[in-house]
């Protein structure tokens, strides 16, 4: 992915609990990650895939308790670390344990998730992910309704970084791009069979470019 124009690596981590899906594995571009009874933390798994890339490796914790894992995968070589709003009561102080850790912070919002409630703590984020699909599987149609949010913040935070994840592909990228994200996750999009993900990639990176 990396050779074919990725700039980063999006790693999904479920734990079963804050999504209903479990999911271990590498589907390319998605590292799919597990959390289980607390005895898995998925960072073995980030640890490993580090031994062999250079790629910045950005985490996607759809989990329960996310300041559990900070530590664990700060040491197994994340770069950043998403964690829900949903799924933490104290936004601010989970931030900066992630900043403390040397990690960038983001947050995810689920789609029938205001972006409102992000509103007072943004400006110390490093990433806003917006969820275009309920998180936890693949393969999901691109929920269109939920680029006001992404055209808001745009709006508030000209300089932020924000990401749009689910249903991302060709049909669909200037929809995301129109609305002011600027970080495109796709998977499921790359992996169908014909599709030249070099050319996918380059598609992305241009339509952001004229946007």
């Amino acid at each position: 992915m990396v050779d074919a124009g990725a700039d980063w690596l999006h790693c999904d981590v479920m734990d079963g609990h804050f999504v209903p899906n479990i999911t271990i594995g590498t589907v390319t571009t998605f590292l799919l990650i597990y959390l289980f009874n607390n005895r898995f933390s998925g960072a073995p798994v980030i640890k490993s895939l580090r031994k062999h890339t250079k790629a910045f490796l950005d985490c996607h914790m759809m989990v329960s308790d996310p300041e559990k894992w900070v530590n664990d995968f700060k040491e197994a070589g994340a770069d950043s670390y998403t964690f829900h709003v949903e799924a933490t009561k104290d936004p601010h102080a989970l931030i900066d344990q992630i900043h403390n850790a040397g990690m960038k912070a983001a947050v995810s919002i689920k789609p029938k998730t205001g972006v409102e409630v992000v509103l007072p703590f943004a400006d110390k984020l490093d990433m806003i992910l917006i969820m275009t699909v309920e998180p936890g599987f693949g393969g999901q149609a691109f929920m269109e309704d939920m680029m006001p949010k992404v055209k808001e913040l745009r709006s508030r935070y000209p300089n932020l970084n924000i990401q749009v994840d689910g249903g991302l592909d060709p049909k669909t990228i200037d929809k995301a791009a129109e609305a002011g994200a600027n970080v495109i996750v796709a998977g499921s999009s790359l992996f169908k069979e014909g599709i030249n993900v070099k050319d996918t990639i380059a598609l992305f990176k241009k339509s952001i470019r004229d946007h």
